[in-house]
């Protein structure tokens, strides 16, 4: 299986260990082993039943990932690739440890909200750098071997893609904080109790949840009409159509799930809207910064300064 193929591969697991996470979550089934890790409660294979049975399935799919992520940073070291992708693999190995160390202390401290949300932080970031590795592994050299954008266009649209990756790791990190302090229904749909501005610590922390999901939903609307009005590439306009597209089902989701009073199924959908949203986000600008994103404005260039054939 080629580098590309297996990264993809990594990329599906992945996505689907966030989501998995999410239903143990909403499910309360995070110590369904017990205060023990790597064993469930004091085996192996434990009986499977209720708590137990959805906390080991999780541990299984981590397993699982965690043996094809070894497998392709090994394939990554016996293949000629470039060397940022090389790097990124090694990010990507080092993120993974991180990741396990974390999901250990969250067994073995009791599920502790801070550590929670740092945990699915680093897991976008893990999920980010297989996208990264994913996009990129056909490149068998650095882009700074390719043409680059003299106009500055295309790093003014990294920076544009930065911010929503900010924003979107920010929004991951306070809705796992607000999820598992059950804070989901400390505000209604518009206002907190009988006031509207937060008054307490935890309607604050609620309300930064909301605000961040707004701003980000404003910012990628804004990018689909700058990037129609500026001309952007026509592959990143179509990127960008379809994240608007997601941020909107991912708000209306939002909506479904506090006036469902945190309905398991519209907050395991409320997570893989925005696990999505994240993945077209990191892919695209891992597009922006490729060869082929330089290629496409190199070929563009040129036919603009062709002569036109009436000219001839």
């Amino acid at each position: 299986m080629t580098i590309k193929r297996l990264a993809l591969l990594t990329v599906l697991l992945t996505y689907l260990l966030i989501v998995f996470g999410g239903y143990v979550a909403s499910s309360k089934s995070g110590m369904g082993c017990g205060p023990e890790w790597p064993l469930c409660n004091g085996e192996i294979v434990p009986a499977f039943h209720g708590e137990t049975l959805i906390e080991f399935t999780h541990r299984v799919i981590g397993a699982i990932l965690g043996i094809v992520s070894f497998v392709l940073f090994a394939k990554i070291l016996r293949t000629e690739v470039s060397p940022s992708v090389r790097a990124v693999g090694y990010w990507m190995l080092f993120l993974l440890i991180i990741q396990v160390l974390l999901g250990a202390l969250v067994v073995l401290k009791d599920l502790p909200t801070s550590v929670i949300a740092i945990h699915l932080i680093i897991a976008m970031l893990f999920l980010a750098s297989l996208i990264w590795i994913w996009r990129r592994a056909e490149e068998k050299a650095d882009i700074q071997t390719y043409p680059s954008d003299r106009s500055g266009q295309q790093q003014r649209i990294k920076g544009h893609f930065n911010i929503v990756l900010v924003l979107l790791l920010l929004l991951f990190g306070f809705g796992a904080y607000v999820k598992h302090e059950s804070l989901g229904m400390i505000c209604g749909s518009f206002q907190c109790r009988n006031s509207f501005l937060p008054m307490t610590g935890p309607e604050i922390i609620q309300t930064i949840h909301r605000g961040l999901a707004f701003i980000l939903a404003l910012y990628i609307l804004f990018l689909v009409f700058l990037s129609l009005k500026k001309g952007w590439d026509g592959k990143i306009q179509k990127r960008l159509i379809l994240s608007a597209i997601t941020v909107l089902i991912q708000v209306v989701l939002g909506v479904l799930t506090i006036t469902s009073s945190i309905e398991i199924s519209w907050a395991m959908l409320h997570l893989a809207a925005g696990t999505l949203l994240f993945a077209l986000v990191a892919e695209t600008r891992v597009y922006i910064g490729s060869a082929a994103f330089l290629k496409t404005k190199l070929s563009i260039i040129t036919n603009h300064n062709l002569p036109n054939k009436t000219e001839v």
